[in-house]
């Protein structure tokens, strides 16, 4: 028991981390703390012969990390001879290790505002950055009026491989307020034993919990579990937020930020996002809006009772006194008026949800307005009567959440495949003997469409009976209809290539959607789609009756996921690049606004990377003080899922928009771009060449990853195929990259590069030209960063021992022999570029972060390639336990990575 009770990211030596030991000692210590209590219970559960054999299994993964093959392999025998009974607590115990050292980093970054530690790049703060915007000449009161109108919309999303469970969260939230309560108790020693007893009760708990939920969370579960993230982390943070960017305003422009602006809010696609999700039905949006109109009211309801328990002022001002009547406290009378109104919301919300009939309807608070303005009138009354103090204490806490938050919290996103709208007109046109919708070209699309549009009569009978899947993709926009604006955010269109996805949208939501217009996101994100991206806006904005819909204010999302499936990672960043150049250029010209939605996930092979970073990396331009962009499954824990984290994250944002509206990145000279379109054109060419044509890659594919396994997985509510039959063509692209990171040949976000650099640079002039793009373009340097970041995570030995163990045929085995060669060059041809000995080199926390979890990862890679022998040599039949175990290697090697798809 001792000794696991020492395994902890604290037991690094220099040999392990490498020769900058820099590990904070605040987080050694908490580590220790948490292994400690890890070891106690896996020993009162097990005994200590098992504690022996984990610590055992740790000293071979860190003698094989230090003598290579040999070592390696003395740790692969010792986990091939364990008794089948043990496989699954060896790997829960490293599972649990590695969530708990997450935890421990968690704490660290959010006690120190220590995000930019783990992240390569600058990342400023607000008060540094506000000094170099002024000495570029932009005054004080400008900044006011930039963050007055900034508008940053953070998209929460589900995320099919969000491997922690949402009751496993609940408890390490608790251990991370523990290591908080220990910090502060040093002087206490009764109330520090009362601490630790309750951390030891609850790192008890998360052991005796199965990691492994047993069903699938419908897309109503993943949205609660979004709306607790703003209960539980949020709606501390945002005030915070705000209370510090008032301060800096007050210090450099004596003034405060407008009461009615939130430069930060919050979206979802939670309950919206129906793109291939058969589990999201128009019945499930509407319960998710109702939903977050009852938590909102729930959280407004608890700032409310705080008001009305602290102002109880009697000095007022007379408007104030005429609105609260003969009350002696007329503060207390408005909130008091005010909790019943929300009170009421809050019964009407259950009463939807229950579909019980609700009476006093029209008391019932429908938007923002109608929560802000009592509020905002006891603000200006307390102001008026000299109480300053008083007004800008919780009052303004919650004005600032109303401001942000509505009376929804998040604004729900629809998404939508553009095929299910095609159909819905190929099968209503076929009922009305129109013609056939599917046979025209675009030009008879489009004509058919905007009459439509300028007819005021309706074109879909009120009694069609239609297929069930267009009466679902009708009742979708009869939901538009039926919600309140305040409660929707945008409407996006995945694959659309053509302007006439666009069009229809617009007719259906004209149809069915009555009066309300959501802003309409077409969404690029094939290789073809993103370089046809410019001209269907164009063609749309030269359509007078298409900017009279969307009164010039167009939206267009930029996606990295499929674009990196579908070109590699250098193509399609590329690609995405001069989308976006385009896009401005065409918005600019027609004198439209446009907002950027970037769909963003966590990893690199899914336009993942430090926000800072990847917003500056955009074209000038891109960024006109607005973004929207989205966040995803394990990244929403890790940026916003503690108070301070997430303080610290809007911070990042908020710095990032101003400077790239204020201090916009240089335009790439003219021999950048040539030599971009050069690296970009080699590297899509090796990645076709390999993954679209080379007949051994999925049979290498399916049979070294766990991506067959991954299915059974029930992560999210979302299957891992678009359609169910097909190749890996229809694979996801967050799986697809999934099951990559498990093997650590992280091969969707490299492949084709090293080989795009090796032809550059061979010639002084090439390796010239691209050491001047890294340091001198953002997008570039940027772009070299995070590939840095990812090689590092890559592992060349472990990919071939799951070759090894999972691989016989002397073709695949050739292929993965060829891929891992790939590979191995890529990592020499990067160090020669950035002229450094090793990776990571200049980013020594991160490479520490990396090296220190390696010795507990290693054991549930072998574990993993193991299982998954043992999974096909039983055609899948394989045990509860070791299904179950195989599901735990996968959890694990997640936590320890820190990112999944």
């Amino acid at each position: 028991m001792n000794q696991v009770s020492k395994t902890s990211v604290s037991d690094a030596t220099p040999a392990e981390a490498g020769p900058d030991n820099v590990l904070h000692e605040s987080l050694r210590d908490n580590v220790r703390i948490l292994g400690d209590n890890l070891g106690r219970t896996i020993a009162n559960d097990l005994g200590d012969d098992f504690v022996d054999r984990i610590e055992t299994i740790r000293a071979l993964a860190k003698r094989g990390r230090r003598e290579g093959h040999e070592g390696r392999a003395a740790l692969i025998d010792y986990l091939r001879r364990l008794p089948e009974s043990e496989l699954l607590p060896v790997t829960r115990a490293f599972n649990q290790f590695l969530n708990l050292a997450n935890i421990a980093e968690q704490h660290y970054r959010s006690r120190f505002r220590r995000v930019e530690d783990y992240r390569p790049g600058f990342q400023p703060r607000l008060d540094e950055l506000f000094q170099r915007v002024q000495e570029a000449g932009h005054d004080t009161h400008s900044l006011v009026e930039r963050f007055a109108s900034m508008r940053i919309d953070l998209v929460l999303t589900a995320h099919p491989t969000e491997v922690v469970r949402r009751t496993l969260i609940q408890k390490y939230d608790a251990i991370d307020d523990c290591l908080g309560e220990l910090e502060t108790t040093v002087d206490q020693p009764e109330h520090a034993e009362r601490v630790r007893g309750r951390l030891a009760e609850l790192v008890s708990q998360a052991w005796h919990t199965d990691e492994i939920r047993r069903e699938r969370p419908t897309p109503v579960d993943e949205a609660r579990w979004g709306f607790a993230v703003i209960e539980n982390s949020l709606w501390e943070a945002v005030p915070q937020f705000y209370r510090d960017l008032d301060n800096l305003l007050l210090d450099n422009a004596g003034e405060r930020l407008p009461l009615d602006a939130s430069p930060i809010r919050f979206a979802s696609w939670m309950g919206g996002d129906r793109d291939g999700n058969p589990n999201v039905t128009a019945e499930v949006t509407r319960e998710v809006v109702l939903l977050g109109r009852w938590m909102a009211a729930d959280l407004y309801l608890r700032d409310l009772e705080q008001l009305k328990h602290e102002l109880s002022m009697w000095r007022a001002t007379s408007v104030l006194r005429a609105e609260a009547g003969e009350a002696a406290e007329p503060y207390r009378e408005i909130i008091k008026r005010l909790i019943r109104r929300v009170e009421l919301t809050r019964d009407w919300a259950q009463a939807r949800i229950d579909g019980e009939p609700f009476s006093r309807r029209e008391e019932v608070i429908e938007t923002r307005e109608q929560l802000y303005a009592p509020l905002l009138s006891c603000y200006r009354s307390l102001c008026d009567c000299g109480l300053d103090t008083i007004a800008n204490g919780a009052l303004l806490d919650t004005l600032r959440r109303v401001a942000c938050f509505g009376v929804t919290l998040t604004r729900l996103d629809l998404r939508q495949e553009s095929t299910r709208h095609t159909a819905v007109f190929e099968e209503l046109l076929d009922y009305l003997d129109l013609g056939h919708y599917g046979e025209w070209d675009e030009a008879q699309r489009q004509r058919f469409l905007l009459d439509e549009l300028g007819s005021r009569r309706p074109l879909i009978p009120a009694h069609w009976e239609c297929s069930p899947e267009a009466r679902e993709t009708l009742e979708t926009f009869r939901v538009i209809g039926n919600e309140h604006a305040e409660s929707l955010g945008s409407y996006v269109i995945s694959m659309a290539g053509q302007p006439s996805d666009v069009l229809a949208v617009a007719l259906l939501m004209k149809e069915m959607g009555g009066d309300v217009r959501l802003p309409i996101s077409p969404l690029f994100e094939t290789l073809d789609d993103l370089d046809r991206a410019g001209d269907v806006i164009e063609q749309l904005l030269k359509l007078p009756e298409y900017r009279g819909w969307i009164q010039d204010r167009q939206e267009v999302m930029i996606g990295y996921s499929d674009s990196a499936k579908d070109a590699g990672q250098l193509a399609a960043a590329w690609a995405q690049y001069r989308a976006q150049e385009r896009l401005v250029e065409i918005c600019h010209e027609q004198g439209v606004s446009l907002t950027l939605f970037h769909g963003r996930g966590g990893t690199v092979g899914r336009g993942g990377g430090p926000a800072h970073a990847a917003i500056l990396s955009q074209p000038p331009g891109s960024v006109d003080n607005s973004l929207r962009v989205t966040e995803q499954g394990e990244m929403i824990r890790f940026k916003f899922g503690q108070p301070g984290i997430a303080v610290r994250s809007m911070e990042i944002y908020a710095c990032a928009v101003l400077e790239a509206t204020l201090l916009p990145p240089p335009q790439p000279k003219a021999h950048w771009r040539e030599e971009m379109d050069r690296l970009a054109e080699k590297a899509h060419g090796v990645y076709t060449g390999v993954v679209r044509e080379d007949p051994d890659f999925v049979p290498y594919f399916r049979a070294v990853t766990p991506e067959t396994a991954l299915s059974r997985l029930p992560l999210g509510s979302r299957p891992a195929k678009r359609r169910q039959e097909g190749g890996v063509e229809t694979l996801r692209a967050i799986p697809w990259i999934f099951a990559w990171t498990q093997t650590r040949l992280m091969l969707p976000a490299w492949l084709g590069s090293g080989e795009a650099f090796a032809g550059r640079i061979e010639s002084e002039e090439g390796m010239a030209r691209l050491r001047e793009m890294m340091n001198e373009w953002p997008f570039f340097g940027t772009y070299l960063d995070m590939l840095e970041m990812l090689l590092a995570k890559s592992d060349l030995d472990i990919a071939a021992y799951y070759e090894h163990r999972l691989i016989d045929e002397p073709p695949l085995v050739r292929l993965g022999e060829s891929l891992r060669d790939r590979l191995r060059r890529l990592i020499e041809v990067l160090l020669k570029i950035r002229n450094q000995e090793r990776l990571l080199e200049n980013t020594p926390l991160i490479r520490q972060a990396i090296e220190v979890r390696n010795p507990y990862i290693d054991p549930l890679h072998g574990l993993q390639a193991e299982l998954l022998q043992r999974n096909r040599d039983a055609d899948g039949a394989i045990s509860h336990e070791l299904s179950r175990a195989l599901m735990v290697t996968m959890a694990g090697i997640a936590a320890g990575l820190r990112n999944t798809g």
